[in-house]
C-alpha cells in the first residue's frame, strides 16, 4: 500500500499572529473568535494567537494591542475544538512569566524564537515549557542572514535544550527556492527532531519555497490566510492547501472551507490588499525583517525621506528584529544627509 503523502506534515496557521502586524495590533476579540472557529471547523492543526512580536509585544516600541493578548488566547482555546493553539515568544519580548500565564489560558505549543546566531538565549524557555507539558520548538529568524553551517550550529543547540522541532524562519521573505533547499537538508541531515519552515511572500516565492522545504523534509510548515502577515503576508494558506492537494498531499484540511473563511471571514479583517508593494518588495530585496515595513512607512512621512531608502540603510547595517528603535535613528539621518527640512 502506497503510503498517504502529507499524514506526517503539522501546519500552522499564523494569520492571528503575524497578521496582527498587518493590522497594526488592532485584533478584537470577536474576530479572533470568528477565525478561529471557522478554522477549527476546517480542520486546521495549529493556530498562532499573540501579539505581532510574540507574547510581551504590546509595548510603545512594538505596537499596543488593542486586546490583551491573553484574552484572545483564551477566546481562541474557547473556540478550538480540535486544533491547537500555540504561541510565539521571543526571549527578551517574553518572559517565563508571560509563557505561564499563556499557558494557564489553555496555550500547548510555544515557539520560542530568536535570532538566527543567538539560539544560546531560548534554553529557559525551551526547557520550561517542556517541563510545563507544552510542545517547545524552536524558531530561528533572519535564517537568511548566515551560512548553512552556522544555521546548523544554532539549531543543534536548540535541539539540545529540548525543541522537538526547529524552524527555518526567512522573517524578511528574502530566501530563493534553492537557498531553502540547502537550509531544510542540511537541518534534516543533522538533527535528529523535525525540521519546519516559515516563509514571507515579498519576493513571491513563498508558496515554491515552502513546497522546497517540503520536498527536503520540513515537516513543519506555516501559513496565513489571504496572505494575512507582515510585509507582503506569509504562504497563502488556502492556496498552498490546494496546491499541495493536485501534488498528493492529504493534510486533512478541507480546501473548500479554507476558501470560504479566506473570503468571507478574513477577507473584511485586511486594511489592504496583501499584494506585494514597494515597500514590502524592498523588504525581501534588501533583506529587512518583515515587521518593519510599517515603522519604516512611518519614520518615512515622518522625516520626509523615502521608506525604501531605511529599508535599504537598514539591510546594510543588518539590523534585526527587537532593534526597531533604530529605524527613526536611521531615517532621522537619511534626512540629515540629504538636508531634508523635517
Amino acid at each position: 500500500m502506497t503510503e498517504q503523502k502529507g499524514k506526517d506534515i503539522k501546519f500552522t496557521e499564523v494569520s492571528l499572529r503575524d497578521g496582527s502586524h498587518a493590522v497594526s495590533h488592532q485584533f478584537t476579540e470577536k474576530q479572533v473568535r470568528d477565525v478561529t472557529r471557522a478554522l477549527d471547523d476546517a480542520g486546521m492543526h495549529y493556530i498562532e494567537v499573540s501579539h505581532g512580536d510574540g507574547l510581551g509585544g504590546s509595548t510603545l516600541q512594538y505596537g499596543r494591542s488593542l486586546v490583551d493578548e491573553l484574552a484572545l488566547i483564551e477566546a481562541a482555546v474557547e473556540e478550538a475544538k480540535t486544533s491547537k493553539i500555540a504561541v510565539l515568544l521571543l526571549p527578551g519580548i517574553g518572559t517565563i512569566h508571560d509563557l505561564k500565564e499563556a499557558k494557564n489560558r489553555g496555550a500547548s505549543l510555544v515557539r520560542v524564537a530568536t535570532h538566527v546566531t543567538e539560539a544560546d538565549v531560548s534554553a529557559q524557555h525551551i526547557n520550561y515549557a517542556r517541563e510545563a507539558g507544552m510542545e517547545a520548538l524552536g524558531f530561528l529568524m533572519m535564517a537568511h542572514s548566515v551560512p548553512v553551517e552556522k544555521l546548523v550550529e544554532q539549531a543543534k543547540l536548540m535541539e539540545s535544550y529540548g525543541a522537538q522541532a526547529v524552524y527555518v524562519t526567512d522573517s524578511a521573505g528574502a530566501l530563493l527556492p534553492d537557498e531553502v533547499r540547502d537550509r531544510v537538508r542540511a537541518l534534516a541531515e543533522n538533527l535528529s527532531i523535525e525540521v519546519g519552515f516559515h516563509a514571507h511572500n515579498n519576493l513571491s516565492v513563498a508558496v515554491a519555497n515552502t513546497l522546497a522545504a517540503i520536498e527536503e523534509g520540513a515537516t513543519r510548515i506555516d501559513g496565513s490566510v489571504r496572505c494575512l502577515g507582515a510585509g507582503a503576508g506569509n504562504t497563502q494558506t488556502e492556496v498552498l492547501l490546494a496546491v499541495l492537494d493536485r501534488m498528493g498531499y492529504d493534510l486533512g484540511i478541507d480546501i473548500y472551507k479554507m476558501m470560504d473563511l479566506a473570503e468571507d471571514v478574513v477577507g473584511p479583517l485586511l486594511q489592504g490588499s496583501q499584494e506585494i508593494k514597494k515597500g514590502s518588495l524592498a523588504l525581501g530585496y534588501a533583506g529587512v525583517y518583515s515587521s518593519f515595513l510599517l515603522h519604516a512607512e512611518k519614520a518615512g512621512k515622518r522625516f520626509r525621506v523615502d521608506p525604501r531608502d531605511i529599508l535599504m540603510e537598514l539591510g546594510r547595517l543588518k539590523v534585526i528584529g527587537g532593534q526597531e528603535d533604530m529605524i527613526l535613528d536611521v531615517a532621522a539621518n537619511l534626512a540629515k544627509e540629504k538636508r531634508v527640512e523635517v
